[in-house]
């Protein structure tokens, strides 16, 4: 992955500003050389469009990517465009990375734990490694380097 290949990606979205949504691509913008590209447009129509445009809207959006991230705490109030997101991607064969909900404890709709590709908690690590791996298949394997001071570690010989 690099500036020349970014990851193509759908953020689910209602049409609407959302904590949620905006909160991924935080996340997204405070890994060093993660490059994407967002294929979600929120303000692409507008809900007095109806129904059948914001479906339109959708599909055209999800067409393209290579993965859709779900934020699961837009999952509350069984909100009907976010499932209807995961059911394009299904369809398009994309597969899906379920966030954890941030800050809060709600119950995840088993359908939706049962078609995401990967379920990662808000961490940017996470999410990204999620994403390479459910997109392209690379194995993320990071090692986290712990530094000791070997002062701590002295055992009096007395």
């Amino acid at each position: 992955m690099s500036e020349k290949n970014p990851f193509k990606l759908f953020v689910a979205h209602e049409f609407t500003e959302n904590a949620e949504y905006s909160r991924v691509f935080e996340y997204l913008e405070s890994r060093d050389n993660f490059f994407y590209l967002n294929y979600s447009n929120p303000e692409a129509v507008t809900p007095s469009a109806g129904q059948e445009a914001m479906q339109d809207a959708i599909r055209e959006q999800i067409r393209n990517v290579e993965v859709v991230i779900v934020p699961a705490g837009m999952l509350t109030n069984k909100a009907p465009l976010v499932e209807f997101e995961m059911n394009v991607a299904q369809a398009f064969d994309k597969p899906i990375v379920l966030i954890q909900p941030f800050g809060a404890t709600m119950s995840i709709p088993k359908a939706a734990l049962e078609v995401a590709a990967n379920i990662v908690e808000w961490n940017d690590r996470a999410i990204t490694d999620a994403i390479r791996q459910a997109a392209r298949g690379e194995d993320t394997a990071q090692w986290d380097v712990i530094e000791f001071d070997m002062e701590d570690f002295k055992i009096d010989k007395d």
